[in-house]
């Protein structure tokens, strides 16, 4: 209790609070503006922190990481866009109930839900993590692969489109992970074509601005033209009566808990959380053929689910450094920037940066209910923004980020060259989170495996004798076999 409330102590001061209250501030406006996700403003932040305190530049990008998830809403309600993709269940209730006059009503129980799950998540951080971290340092080589492993099957596999593209973009991701300096082969440059550049390996930096920012740009360009539809928004309703807050109670919290452990589980993110939520609140209902046509349970249920995964996702990616969404894979990277290392020994080695963390997750989902609450009027009418007027500063932050990573001119071409390739992937409907999250983990998959076969002369066998590596591989199986076997039924029963 102590480090956490020293936590509070250190973000509570001026310079932390001010950087967390604009982090969330930045994240909801990078929320609400169609074209800005919140992977895309974390990462193009990242490099502004390059000189900060590691805790108060943690606390910068998790406010902005809250924010973001917390904007989407507003585009998602009021446009039936949206923001972020965590908010693609909330246009189904949420955009009918402002177009049948209630935007503000559509809006305050989007915030208060967020805000719920936000905190329910943030409770389950507080009690998880540190155990976790403790199990976790008892893991050793072998354990440390196969949950990689497992990880990486288990993000493909619940990968929007087919699973043979989620495996495919975690594979990429692993191969681009490759060049460089091998580090258990006496520093020998691999697959560099004697390229100098490539010797220190590619940039994780402009590779996440190139993929996320880039390729978003790319595709906002080709497509400037689109029209949106708007709706009138109005402040009436914004805060939720008791009533409301008593009927909603069950299913906000109901809704929280899964979001929070969907979140848990590797790299799945935050729009498999609200959709799990979404359908279990319609199958739980008593009037389910009101979900889809502006109704209350359908908008509590995927705004709490979707925050939920915030808190969640921060669990692995504290307790073992495995990162439980794309965007903590961004967060991994800003660890590793600050010399950092992310993994179960960060409460022994770091616990300050660790506590910072936790209370400004906190503070985030307090601010955003603030900011939110009195601002979301103004806030909504940036979505109307040309974009014209928002992509040239944008590109400009993308280059100027790449370019502050080592001063060279190489890591720009790198991410425009990766904005290109970003932008191909999604138009092929190849998802990115895996490809991320591949080109993250495949260095520790391979440091892993490694030291393991140092330990035991080249023998394979501990991944297959041991209790947990063997457990987690035989569910990275069933994973993989379990889409294959729900066809076959399926064409059985046709």
């Amino acid at each position: 209790m102590a480090p956490l409330l020293e936590g509070f102590a250190h973000v509570l001061t001026p310079v932390p609070f001010l950087l967390v209250l604009l982090g969330t501030f930045l994240g909801i406006l990078g929320g609400a503006i169609p074209g800005i996700t919140g992977a895309m403003i974390i990462a193009l932040t990242l490099p502004l922190t390059f000189n900060m305190d590691p805790g108060n530049a943690l606390s910068l990008l998790i406010g902005m990481y809250v924010g973001a998830i917390s904007g989407g809403l507003i585009t998602a309600t009021l446009m039936r866009m949206p923001g972020t993709p965590a908010a693609v269940m909330t246009t189904f209730d949420g955009y009918p109930m402002a177009r049948s006059g209630r935007p503000g009503r559509a809006l305050g129980l989007g915030i208060a839900a967020s805000f719920v799950g936000g905190i329910i998540s943030w409770v389950f951080l507080v009690l998880v993590s540190e155990p976790l971290s403790v199990l976790a340092t008892r893991f050793g080589p072998f354990e440390y692969f196969t949950l990689v492993v497992m990880a990486m099957v288990l993000i493909a596999s619940v990968s929007q489109g087919s699973m043979v593209k989620g495996l495919l973009s975690g594979a990429l991701g692993m191969l681009i992970a490759m060049p460089g300096v091998d580090p258990a082969a006496g520093g020998f440059p691999r697959l560099t074509w004697d390229v100098l550049y490539l010797n220190g390996g590619l940039g994780l930096l402009p590779v996440l601005i190139g993929v996320f920012a880039v390729s978003q740009l790319i595709a906002d360009i080709v497509d400037i033209e689109r029209k949106v539809e708007r709706t009138k928004f109005s402040t009436k309703g914004i805060l939720m009566s008791l009533k409301d807050w008593k009927d909603q109670a069950w299913n906000m919290i109901r809704s929280s808990v899964i979001g929070t452990w969907i979140g848990i589980l590797p790299g799945i993110g935050a729009n498999i959380g609200s959709i799990v939520a979404y359908t279990t609140a319609k199958n739980m209902s008593k009037t389910p053929e009101k979900f889809g046509t502006g109704y209350d349970g359908g908008i509590v249920a995927s705004e709490s689910a979707n925050n939920a995964t915030v808190g969640g996702a921060l669990i692995p990616l504290i307790a073992m450094g495995i990162p439980g969404s794309v965007i903590d894979a961004i967060l991994i990277g800003a660890l590793m920037i600050h010399a950092i290392q992310p993994g179960p020994t960060l409460f022994i080695n770091n616990p300050e940066i660790v506590y910072a963390m936790i209370s400004a997750c906190l503070l985030a989902n307090l601010l955003m209910y603030g900011i939110m609450t009195s601002s979301v009027g103004k806030i909504s009418q940036l979505m109307f923004v040309p974009r014209a007027y928002v992509l040239p500063p944008i590109l400009v932050f993308c280059v100027i980020g790449a370019f502050a990573l080592n001063n060279l001119f190489f890591d720009v071409w790198v991410m425009l060259g990766f904005g290109v390739f970003g932008y191909f992937l999604e138009r092929s409907k190849v998802p990115l989170g895996p490809f991320v999250i591949g080109f993250v983990l495949a260095p520790i998959a391979e440091a892993k495996l490694r030291s393991g076969l140092m330990m035991t002369a080249g023998d394979f066998s501990p991944i297959f004798t041991r209790p947990l590596p063997l457990i987690f591989v035989l569910i990275s199986i069933m994973l993989l076999v379990w889409p294959f076997y729900q066809q076959w039924r399926q064409s059985r029963k046709g």
